[in-house]
């Protein structure tokens, strides 16, 4: 009948908020032990996953590895791909100096040190030692041995050869005579930067030689000229006070062996075993107690000197006290 009521149409009661299931716990969420997951997934799932993982990254790593393989293929581990006007290092080669401060100084070019104190000029003496031992010891440059040739300006060096660099007999720049520091008359050791396949466009008559030349070097050469000129082909090497004031102090200057670096040493083609051409540059009666300001350049007609970004030249100062 309409309106009448029977048991079955009546409402449910409203749930119990205290009959619901506690919440689960943090760790819970990490680890169900009811259902058996983790982070809310079973074991075959998380098998998957890795699984799918495993296989990208193998992928993505083969990949690599053969772009990397492709990519040696077409370098030489001895001729590098840029070159010269290409490469960033260009065709005008900088001067490198020894004995240089410690790392600890990079940016100085100081070289300071009182003549009667062995102790103080020692660390400028065991520094050379170092630089110099691959000169002395063919054995501690990999590759130098057998293919060592004495280089003479007609007995120039064949494919795979290297020319000999003798500084036994540099006296007074020598180990056994501390590169006389202890008489407050120092050697430092010039070298040219090596650019590969770089060969120097010599200065090899006195004649057209620049204007900004030294005029002992322009005499050096003239003479030289006149009396041994198969010896013409060197890039020459100049060393001398930057100011008016570091020019009257620096004093005699000798270049031993010579003065420049014979062009029999070029051009440098990464051969094994091969060390640069080095001189000993010795200051004879340099004024003490005073600093002074060296530049040392190098001369050859492809030879730029820039003094903002030293190139073809060298900056150095020399203190004794």
């Amino acid at each position: 009948m309409p309106g009448k009521r029977y048991a079955f149409d009546a409402e449910p009661a409203p749930p119990n908020p205290f009959d619901r299931p506690p919440p689960k716990g943090a760790w819970q969420f990490f680890f169900d032990s009811e259902r058996g997951t983790v982070l809310g997934r079973d074991g075959s799932s998380w098998a998957k996953i890795g699984l799918f993982y495993l296989s990208f990254y193998a992928v993505l790593a083969a990949l690599f590895a053969v772009c990397l393989w492709v990519f040696f293929q077409t370098l030489d581990p001895r001729i590098p791909t840029w070159q010269l006007d290409s490469s960033i290092i260009g065709t005008s080669p900088g001067l490198g100096f020894r004995p240089m401060p410690e790392d600890s100084n990079v940016e100085s070019t100081l070289i300071w040190y009182r003549g009667t104190d062995r102790d103080d000029f020692r660390q400028w003496t065991d520094t050379l030692d170092e630089f110099l031992a691959v000169y002395k010891t063919p054995g501690l440059t990999p590759g130098r041995g057998q293919n060592i040739h004495n280089c003479d300006y007609d007995k120039p060096p064949k494919k795979g050869q290297v020319c000999n660099v003798d500084i036994k007999n540099w006296h007074p720049c020598i180990q056994e005579n501390h590169y006389n520091y202890h008489k407050s008359s120092p050697c430092i050791f010039i070298k040219l930067n090596k650019i590969y396949n770089w060969i120097p466009e010599y200065y090899n008559e006195s004649v057209n030689l620049p204007e900004h030349m030294p005029d002992d070097l322009k005499q050096y050469i003239h003479n030289l000229e006149s009396n041994n000129s198969r010896e013409m082909n060197t890039v020459w090497v100049s060393c001398q006070g930057e100011n008016p004031a570091d020019k009257e102090n620096i004093g005699p200057i000798e270049y031993i062996p010579r003065r420049g670096f014979p062009g029999y040493f070029y051009p440098y083609e990464n051969s094994e075993g091969y060390l640069s051409p080095i001189i000993a540059i010795h200051f004879k009666r340099p004024r003490t107690g005073i600093l002074i300001n060296i530049e040392c350049r190098a001369w050859a007609r492809n030879i730029e000197h820039n003094r903002a970004d030293r190139v073809g030249m060298v900056h150095l100062e020399l203190m004794i006290d």
